[in-house]
């Protein structure tokens, strides 16, 4: 393990993402060995409850910025193995998210996914995708049954400039609560505690048809968006963004759309 810690009470697990030197942006290394933690934990049959946190001062930076600046590739063929990272579309039991500090970006993946979230005072929420030249997808459409559409409009259109407070995310409903920064995980740990309690047959049926709902809504939204996701790969916005950003210089935007990218010109023979 490289990429996050394990610590297991009992039937609870806590994962917590551990690359604090780059606020635990997820590269693919992180991603892959996500993957194959909630591969093995879904056989797991005396698991109850999954605690996710952050190592450091942030909770998850989103997508390594070297990554964006890579040429791009898909995990695999859909959605579900682009978000096989993330812990509640693997297992059948609750997760609880613990944001410590900054959540931004594919760091919302985290908390669209999860049962329920609970934060610390200083946890902040932004997502920069289009500030540096990247396509906000998936997020809006995942968090569109937790938060008004004002709400995550504002987030995925106004980029950096935009950010929730742990009490703004409180009052949109992003998080169910909030707590001082030093009884996070210990609020986290009575939440497991509660949610190991019940009847796990019960407690895993009803999440299934809460998860069948959710997905039933937003699941083709995040779909299409996966799609438009993939098709800004092509532009040089996408490639110039996370440079710009690395450089701590203004990005030079290419005033030209996809779709004008994919239209031949008239001018030519």
């Amino acid at each position: 393990m490289t990429t996050y810690r394990l610590d297991r009470r009992g039937g609870i697990v806590t994962v917590t993402l551990h690359r604090p030197d780059r606020l635990n942006a997820f590269d693919w290394a992180m991603r892959l060995e996500l993957e194959d933690l909630w591969t093995s934990l879904a056989d797991d049959a005396a698991l109850r409850c999954v605690v996710l946190t952050g190592a450091g001062r942030g909770f998850c930076a989103g997508a390594d910025v070297d990554d964006l600046a890579a040429p791009r590739r898909a995990r695999g063929p859909g959605l579900d193995d682009e978000l096989a990272f993330l812990p509640g579309r693997r297992l059948e039991v609750p997760v609880v998210v613990a944001v410590n500090g900054v959540c931004a970006g594919g760091g919302l993946h985290f908390v669209a996914d999860a049962d329920i979230v609970v934060a610390g005072e200083s946890a902040r929420f932004v997502d920069p995708h289009v500030s540096v030249g990247q396509v906000s997808g998936i997020e809006p459409a995942s968090l569109a049954l937790r938060v008004p559409l004002a709400v995550v409009t504002r987030l995925a259109l106004l980029g950096k400039d935009e950010q929730l407070s742990a009490q703004q995310a409180l009052a949109c409903g992003l998080v169910s609560e909030v707590v001082p920064d030093d009884r996070l995980l210990r609020r986290a740990g009575e939440l497991a505690d509660s949610l190991a309690a019940a009847s796990p047959a019960a407690l895993r049926a009803t999440r299934r048809v809460l998860r069948d709902l959710e997905r039933e809504v937003v699941e083709p939204a995040m779909a299409r968006g996966w799609v438009a996701v993939q098709a800004h790969w092509a532009h040089p916005d996408a490639e110039e963004g996370p440079r710009a950003f690395a450089e701590r210089r203004p990005a030079g935007w290419t005033m030209v759309t996809e779709d004008e990218q994919e239209e031949p010109n008239a001018d030519q023979p």
